[in-house]
């Protein structure tokens, strides 16, 4: 043990430990704070297919609010980012939710003739070709998706 300048005794092992202690709360709550994001848009999923399976409108409703993209926005704020990353967030939020609009017209249109999986599958697909065209388009005028 030695003596800093004013005379108090410095002990490495002990400030290596209280050091490492203070890391491990730390990462205590960054964990706590995780599973509770985890959870809480975990159970508005499990809410919305409960509700959807009493009522479609109203499962349909609630799905369709910006529910998880609010919450995120909250998580981003709450974790302090700083607000050009919270609005760029939003911004591309409204142009990846263009291109899945589609897909809610065509799998219940396909739905009842080729089955789930298919419709899904090419509701994806539909999807995917939906958002590299608007990707294209929105290009030209300086909007980047890609």
């Amino acid at each position: 043990m030695a003596k800093d300048g004013i005379g108090h005794i410095h002990n490495p092992q002990r400030a290596l430990r209280e050091h490492l202690n203070r890391l491990i709360k730390r990462k205590d709550i960054i964990m706590h704070w995780l599973i509770f994001k985890y959870l809480t848009t975990a159970a508005i999923v499990v809410l919305i297919s409960e509700v959807a399976k009493r009522t479609d409108k109203v499962g349909s409703l609630i799905a369709a609010l910006p529910t998880i993209t609010v919450l995120t926005l909250i998580w981003l704020y709450i974790e302090n980012q700083p607000e050009s990353k919270i609005a760029s967030q939003a911004y591309y939020t409204f142009w990846y939710v263009l291109p899945t609009l589609p897909m809610f017209l065509v799998f219940p249109a396909i739905l009842p003739r080729i089955g789930f999986w298919p419709s899904l599958g090419l509701s994806a697909l539909l999807t995917i070709a939906c958002f590299t065209t608007l990707a294209l388009v929105v290009k030209r005028w300086g909007i980047g998706l890609f």
